[in-house]
């Protein structure tokens, strides 16, 4: 490991997170990991045995939009996940999406080499490419980003950019849809929807017309790619370098996710909305450059792993709920309850609180 003792990973209390977390600690046993997270989805647990940032050495319960010295503090290497996490919520809180992914991004890179940090882990996303007909996506492809989410990844990538040097190496990891088993799992996620409407109700139903294509990853590999990332020097892609991070199998359509899913699970029905007015979020990805600098962290788990390591969990959590579309499952839906029992402001800041 490259000299990293002390990690600090932003948002850890949500669906990456905890199976970063565990994996940090089962390949570097004596590392010190803090987080920083406001628990919105802290109470969102699906099936955990124990809290998971009972796996981190400090915890702290604050906003990213405040960074403290405190939290950078000899710290080696930051993993950047804090943010509004998808398009719908992105949407529905356009301006907290800038402040929280965007600027507040831009302000804890700063203080990150300001305070000597040596590596910068971005969770970015593939989302950047749009609608993308014709070859796969690659890293000088050109950038279509369709939503406010799409539109913060991309801006903070070219904000940052400049502050990369040979002290301060910064990683932009673009990610697919995130898919697999956590700790606290989300069903606002293609895969993720269609394995939970397969066990809960033996049918999936397809929103779209089943052609638009996406680019998946399991999260245990995005973990191996962060791991990659904080190790990462300036000889392996230069002081800043974004990347596509996954495999290319691993591109799919969406009515190839259904199929795959009925695979592992039997007798269940599928629904196509051949009405569907076109989904604009389609595009492949190319991974070859991944491939080519990252060799010893390549994506490891198979579609069929993910499909089967989810009914399991689930099934292990009785799951049922046939409307889970309507439940805490769904990140969105959290946040608008929060904000509906007024524990939360409009702002995503919490209410009657002062926030460190």
């Amino acid at each position: 490991m490259n000299n990293i003792k002390k990690i600090l990973i932003t948002g850890n209390m949500g669906y990456i997170g905890p199976v970063l977390t565990s994996y940090l600690r089962s390949i570097y046993p004596g590392i010190e990991i803090y987080g920083i997270d406001l628990g919105f989805f802290g109470h969102c647990l699906t099936g955990a045995s124990v809290i998971p940032e009972s796996r981190v050495d400090i915890q702290y319960i604050s906003d990213v939009r405040n960074p403290s010295e405190i939290f950078l503090k000899d710290i080696d290497a930051v993993i950047h996940l804090a943010a509004i996490s998808n398009d719908p919520m992105g949407n529905a809180f356009e301006d907290v999406t800038t402040q929280i992914n965007y600027q507040a991004s831009i302000d804890i890179a700063k203080a990150a080499k300001a305070a000597g940090v040596k590596s910068f882990v971005f969770a970015s996303s593939c989302s950047v490419y749009g609608y993308a007909e014709g070859d796969a996506r690659d890293e000088g492809s050109e950038l279509n980003p369709l939503t406010a989410y799409a539109k913060s990844k991309i801006n903070t990538e070219k904000a940052i950019e400049d502050l990369a040097d040979e002290n301060f190496v910064i990683t932009s990891l673009r990610f697919p849809t995130a898919c697999g088993m956590s700790d606290r799992l989300r069903l606002d996620l293609v895969l993720n929807d269609f394995v939970a409407s397969a066990v809960a109700a033996k049918k999936i139903t397809i929103l779209s017309d089943g052609t638009p294509w996406r680019p998946l990853i399991d999260v245990k590999d995005m973990s191996r790619a962060m791991d990659w990332g904080i190790n990462r020097t300036s000889e392996s892609g230069g002081n800043f370098l974004a990347i596509n991070v996954g495999r290319t199998e691993w591109n799919y359509q969406v009515k190839e996710l259904a199929e795959q899913v009925c695979k592992v699970i039997p007798d269940v029905e599928i629904e196509i909305n051949t009405n569907a007015q076109p989904d604009k979020r389609s595009y492949r990805v190319d991974f070859s450059l991944y491939k080519k600098l990252a060799p010893n962290h390549q994506p490891q788990v198979d579609l069929t792993q993910t499909i089967t390591e989810l009914k399991n969990g689930l099934e292990m959590m009785q799951f049922s709920d046939q409307r889970f579309r309507e439940s805490e499952y769904i990140r969105l839906k959290v946040l608008s309850r929060l904000i509906e029992d007024g524990v939360l402001s409009e702002q995503l800041e919490w209410a009657n609180r002062a926030t460190a």
